[in-house]
């Protein structure tokens, strides 16, 4: 137990259980992170719950010195909504794959997005399989040769933050596990969010999918192929800044910063757009674009609505209010019964 009397550490958050995913694992940054993050939330960590699934990054309770639960495949998202439903003092962390969370889990994935349970959603996205050794996923391009389809996918794949939209999820955001400081801030963000947030993380595979977002996170390209959103700024990248995002019509163009165009001229990124929201999660896959677009990070939209755990307890406040204590037999007797003669 800790009252908070003594300012925790990320140390505080760390457990005496060997971390153990292979080396060079994506996975250890964005441990890191959340470790160094969880101290400055200012929540006692007996208040705290991190809820996996199955996978790889379903082993994140046992090294978080938190309550939490290695539950079963896909119905992390479930479990986290019964516990946010019973207890919702908790702070409820809720970690998945795109395998988990998007494959057996999807279905449990978009109804606790459109519930809205004030709750934390961390989708480790690394496009493949890793703990059952290289099988594509959900995530996965076309084409891709794995153990499972040796002659090339041909499913199409999710776009987690565009299945997201589709939920009527209230806070979509997309970081990388390469980027400390960028992931940081999107763990925040996404505590501080009254609702459902739905962060994509990028991790890297290195054992059966190495190099998948190696574009965006290389020094070389990055500046070139990423773009990193901020409320109320305008939409620029490249090496210098030099190269910015203008809309035609509903289309999103690239174009040179110089005299004839300003900053002023881009698109400014507003996170409560609902209708440019969809725009930016689909920016990387539209392939009827005819320029190359980079790719978005950051918080593509937040919006306020209310909670299911908070309507739920004023439910129930109301009927007791007007009804008294109910009959749970009379309740689930229903009205429409009749007699069989």
């Amino acid at each position: 137990m800790n009252d908070l009397a003594t300012p925790l550490t990320a140390k505080d958050f760390s457990t005496d259980q060997e971390v153990r995913w292979c080396p060079g694992c994506g996975d250890y940054s964005i441990l890191a992170q959340v470790q160094k993050v969880m101290p400055t939330l200012g929540i006692p960590r007996e208040n705290i719950a991190i809820i996996s699934g199955i996978g790889c990054s379903s082993r994140f309770p046992y090294y978080m010195n938190t309550f939490g639960m290695h539950s079963i495949h896909g119905r992390a998202t479930a479990i986290a909504s019964g516990l946010k439903a019973a207890r919702p003092e908790l702070s409820v962390w809720i970690v998945t794959g795109d395998g988990d969370a998007l494959s057996i889990g999807g279905n449990h994935t978009i109804h606790l997005l459109r519930r809205n349970f004030d709750v934390n959603i961390l989708l480790f996205n690394n496009q493949i399989y890793g703990l059952t050794k290289g099988q594509y996923s959900p995530t996965s391009e076309e084409k891709k040769i794995t153990k499972s389809t040796p002659y090339g996918s041909i499913d199409h794949p999710f776009n987690p933050l565009a299945l997201a939209m589709g939920a009527d999820g209230s806070f979509i955001a997309r970081s990388m596990d390469r980027d400390p400081k960028h992931l940081q801030a999107m763990l925040l963000r996404s505590n501080a969010h009254k609702g459902a947030s739905f962060l994509e993380i990028y991790q890297n595979c290195n054992i059966f999918n190495d190099g998948a977002f190696e574009i965006f996170t290389e020094k070389g390209t990055k500046m070139e192929e990423a773009i990193f959103l901020e409320h109320g700024s305008p939409l620029v990248f490249g090496s210098n800044q030099q190269k910015g995002i203008k809309l035609d019509g509903f289309k999103p163009v690239v174009v040179e910063l110089n005299e004839g165009v300003s900053k002023e001229d881009l698109w400014i990124h507003d996170e409560k757009d609902f209708y440019k929201a969809q725009i930016l999660v689909r920016m990387f896959d539209d392939v009827t674009l005819e320029h190359h677009l980079p790719r978005p990070f950051g918080v593509f939209y937040e919006t306020e609505r209310a909670c299911y755990e908070d309507v739920m307890a004023m439910q129930i406040e109301e009927v007791i209010a007007l009804k008294g204590k109910g009959n749970l037999d009379k309740i689930l007797k229903g009205n429409e019964t009749w007699t069989i003669s």
